[in-house]
């Protein structure tokens, strides 16, 4: 029995909202949360410029992702400041998805906010302290995942099934379109629609309803084929979207195993609730359960498809892992402390050790625009957000630092990548930003090249970035503008 009183749903949303924005004020502004988001934020700038992703300025993530920064970069104000508004508003909306999720497997209130909680302090935890895709895609997704859970009371209502699974299916559409993982979610998602119709016994409904859903899913990346056929680049769209992600060569093996033992360890408070929550799935809400979990297996699916284990990919993780969690939290106030305490203080301890190089990251922009004497400055390695915080025209299509430098990215890209840092060193970039960083996975071809160039740039400006620092370099026949 609950021991205090429930609070309606408004409260619930204000509190949820007012949780992320205090696990997140502390980065609004902050021009270097995490390089990805950098550059999501470029090309989103770009883009309203005029530049066609793929073909002026190059990645492999989806255009709806493009389009949603692109959209932040719109809003009045500070870029930077616009897309982490955005993403601390798309968190705190699906924190309370997870909430409503949970109360339909049968968590209680008290368990279902302390679920929704929870979603919003893993986040930081897992490199989702700004706008990386998960953070936003997590919204459709989870919806999708809470109109799934309304399945078991729709039973007899086989039109409403129809409807549903339409909603379903075209948010999973929408999500693939910020991270293609979101599909094996979305399959999951049609299945279970196509289940229950079934057993609803509207057998004839069957094929209209799947072929519907189907379309539904399908309906934005097909619309991006279609934009991108028309403009003549379908081969740079399908290229980008689809092939390279293949091309990509894998990381070492040892690596992997750190990472994913990291992000195990990180994860493992949710992941004994939600053990917790698997033993009595023979409790009322028991279909619902059932579909939760399955849920969680396939959000496991799309995290080990894409087998780098970055810290970040597990973010879509966390959603489903909190609604089943959400019954332990109900049942055991020890859990919902400990997990919770365990939590908050892994991010405050966290937030400790991080140092903030944002002011450093804007020291580096202010002396690149002062010194690039109108021409394109070039970061072989560093942080992308300096072309957008000193409003530079970009020396390549490749402006993420990692495909042109790192063997990672060798041969996924499409073109010969220590060719164009050679090409775009022979233009002599009048500044040239570098760092003291060591890998094992540098380039060597490109590095070679650069380290060539730099015989002609002196170093003139340095700042600590993270446990290495960043380096300025000016060539050598321009006077330095500080």
């Amino acid at each position: 029995m609950e021991r205090i009183r429930p609070l309606p749903a408004p409260a619930v949303a204000a509190l949820l909202l007012a949780a992320a924005v205090a696990l997140r004020t502390a980065d609004f502004g902050n021009p270097v949360i995490h390089v990805d988001e950098q550059y999501y934020l470029l090309v989103g700038e770009r883009l309203l410029h005029g530049a066609l992703p793929y073909v002026d300025i190059w990645d492999r993530k989806p255009i709806g992702l493009f389009l949603l920064y692109a959209g932040a970069a719109a809003l009045p104000g500070d870029d930077i400041l616009g897309y982490q508004l955005l993403a601390c508003l798309s968190a705190a909306a699906t924190a309370a998805l997870v909430f409503a999720s949970a109360l339909r497997v049968g968590a209680s209130r008290t368990g279902a906010i302390a679920a929704a909680i929870a979603y919003l302090v893993w986040l930081p935890l897992l490199g989702g302290r700004g706008g990386q895709a998960p953070v936003f895609y997590n919204l459709p997704v989870t919806a999708a995942a809470w109109l799934t859970l309304r399945l078991p009371s729709l039973e007899r209502r086989p039109d409403a099934i129809v409807v549903n699974g339409l909603a379903a299916c075209l948010l999973a559409g929408l999500a693939i379109q910020l991270k293609p993982t979101a599909a094996f979610e979305g399959a999951f998602f049609g299945l279970a629609h196509l289940w229950w119709l079934w057993r609803s016994g509207a057998r004839a409904k069957l094929v209209p309803a799947v072929s519907l859903w189907l379309l539904a899913g399908a309906a934005p990346t097909l619309a991006a084929a279609f934009v991108y056929a028309r403009l003549g680049h379908f081969d740079a769209w399908w290229f980008a979207n689809l092939t390279s992600i293949l091309l990509r060569p894998p990381y070492p093996a040892s690596e992997l195993a750190m990472r994913l033992l990291g992000i195990a360890a990180e994860l493992s408070p949710l992941i004994l609730c939600a053990v917790v929550a698997w033993r009595r799935r023979r409790a009322r809400s028991a279909a619902e359960r059932g579909l939760a979990f399955l849920w969680l297996g396939t959000a496991l699916v799309g995290f080990a498809a894409i087998g780098t284990f970055f810290d970040h990919y597990a973010l879509p993780l966390i959603a489903p892992l909190a609604v089943p969690a959400a019954i332990a939290f109900g049942r055991h106030p020890r859990a919902l402390i400990g997990a919770l305490g365990l939590g908050l203080l892994l991010v405050v301890v966290e937030r400790a050790f991080v140092p903030n190089d944002g002011p450093g990251a804007r020291e580096v922009a202010r002396v690149v625009a002062a010194n690039d004497r109108g021409g394109c400055p070039y970061v072989f390695i560093g942080d992308t957000i300096t072309y957008s915080l000193g409003d530079a025209c970009l020396p390549t299509a490749y402006a993420f630092p990692n495909f042109l430098a790192y063997t990672t990215e060798q041969g996924a890209t499409g073109i010969d990548e220590a060719a164009e840092v050679r090409r775009i060193l022979a233009g002599r970039p009048p500044v040239i930003v570098t760092s003291t960083r060591r890998l094992d996975i540098w380039n060597r071809a490109s590095l070679a090249a650069l380290k060539a160039a730099l015989v002609r740039y002196r170093p003139v400006f340095s700042v600590p970035r993270a446990q290495y620092r960043t380096v300025v370099y000016l060539r050598r026949d321009l006077a330095f503008r500080n």
